[in-house]
């Protein structure tokens, strides 16, 4: 008689145990689960791509500093002297794209 009940618990447990499993599995199958774990994969990937910009960004600006100390753009060597400007440099600063006319007639533009 015990030998009887105890398998009978046994399989109870075990059926309880499976129908759990089996339920929470067709859970996160439904299609708004699914869209739901594709938005926080979405936010994670974009958290970690903004870090990622970040990081870059602070070594370029860590690198330019590096390189304008090294070839005297930030600050000149002797006081007394002046500072030249760079043509590199200040071509850099200057755009060198051209604006159209707001009030355009030309037909041969791509539109």
């Amino acid at each position: 008689m015990f030998r009887r009940t105890f398998w009978f618990t046994a399989g109870a447990a075990a059926g309880v145990w499976a129908t759990t499993k089996v339920n929470r599995k067709i859970k996160q199958l439904t299609p708004e689960s699914l869209a739901a774990q594709a938005a926080d994969k979405a936010i994670e990937a974009g958290h970690k791509l903004k870090d990622f910009a970040l990081d870059v960004r602070e070594g370029m600006v860590r690198r330019e500093a590096e390189l304008g100390g090294a070839l005297g753009l930030r600050t000149p060597v002797d006081p007394e002297l002046p500072v030249t400007p760079h043509i590199a440099v200040e071509a850099a600063r200057t755009p060198t794209h051209r604006t159209l006319p707001y009030n355009s007639d030309n037909r041969n533009e791509d539109h």
